[in-house]
């Protein structure tokens, strides 16, 4: 039978492609405005028509045009507009109104749903748009063009992914009341994804061998630090970074991993011990950007433009979706579309 077809809409370095991409879906075509995330899309996804432009530039007959496909013959549109102005740390937990104008995003993502008219569509945010007027609106139009919608805040430690995650998930269909893929019970851990990479010194990934500075003060504290989940706390108000005494909030930062426990989320921080619990189980060094894709359940083959910059690409993999969880979804609305007709 012929592979499902799909289009990703701000598909970033593709992590919801490569998603889609295991669960049987043939991915036509992708949209990405970031130079640096289309560079990483087309290193992983080179068969894809990929339009590096704004997707407000863009219109369903054209896209019709570009895939070979008439109105109503694509599968599956997915999409994971930007999601900073939904987020908690953007919206000081929701008492902030975000004037963000990608907000109205997901409208866009609606015109090309009403001129396309894909069978099923799958949508990805933060858990803060569900608390906008602009998610009930989107989730009343889709109604109202004959889709059946199912939508929930999942988290990826409960779908194979070892790192804890809350993601709002719409899944729709013109066919039947899609619905998610099951809970799993055994929960992934740190040392499943990364315990057997060698030492960065010793690898010939680029990812994982490349140079880090720290001062010698950063580099006696990280020490310190015990293994195997330890916390900054463990060493005293006195032996902290100044900025750190006397304050208690962001208890993650300069935290270790723990060996059988997911981690916590992979941001665009994931490598810079400063930002969150992302010190190694054991090592006295920071996650590294291939550590960190790993925690993502990218591939161990996948490919990232690093240039020099590696926060650049620490952003764009703590921005990506992790393509297990896609694909368990993705497989499960695939299924329910399946057994519907």
């Amino acid at each position: 039978m012929a592979k499902p077809t799909a289009l990703d809409l701000f598909c970033g370095a593709g992590g919801l492609t490569e998603g889609l991409r295991q669960a049987g879906y043939k991915v036509l075509g992708a949209v990405e405005l970031d130079p640096l995330a289309s560079r990483a899309y087309r290193l992983n996804h080179k068969r894809v028509r990929l339009w590096e432009t704004d997707v407000r530039r863009l219109t369903g007959p054209a896209i019709l045009q570009a895939l070979g496909l008439k109105r109503g013959d694509l599968d599956l549109l997915a999409a994971c507009p930007p999601c900073q102005g939904f987020s908690a740390m953007r919206t000081n937990n929701g008492t902030r109104w975000n004037r963000d104008a990608r907000n109205d995003l997901i409208f866009d993502v609606l015109r090309l749903i009403r001129t396309l008219r894909p069978v099923s569509v799958m949508l990805e945010n933060v858990p803060r748009l569900s608390k906008n007027r602009r998610f009930k609106k989107f989730r009343t139009k889709l109604e109202s063009l004959g889709y059946q919608v199912q939508w929930d805040i999942l988290n990826t430690v409960n779908f194979g992914v070892p790192q804890r995650r809350r993601r709002l998930v719409l899944l729709a269909s013109r066919e039947t009341l899609p619905g998610f893929a099951p809970n799993d019970r055994n929960r992934r851990t740190v040392r499943q994804f990364i315990e057997k990479l060698s030492p960065p010194s010793r690898s010939r990934d680029i990812l994982h061998n490349y140079k880090v500075e720290r001062s010698k003060k950063v580099r006696k504290i990280i020490r310190q630090i015990p293994r195997n989940g330890g916390s900054r706390s463990a060493l005293g108000s006195k032996n902290q970074l100044k900025c750190h005494q006397g304050f208690d909030g962001f208890r993650d930062v300069y935290g270790r991993m723990a060996w059988d426990k997911p981690s916590s989320t992979i941001t665009g921080g994931c490598i810079n011990p400063s930002k969150g619990r992302f010190l190694h189980p054991q090592a006295d060094r920071a996650i590294t950007l291939r550590e960190a894709a790993l925690l993502q359940t990218f591939p161990k083959s996948y490919r990232f433009p690093l240039n020099g910059n590696r926060y650049a690409v620490a952003l764009l993999i703590g921005n990506a979706l992790p393509p297990e969880f896609i694909r368990r979804h993705a497989v499960a609305l695939r299924e329910s579309i399946r057994e519907s007709t």
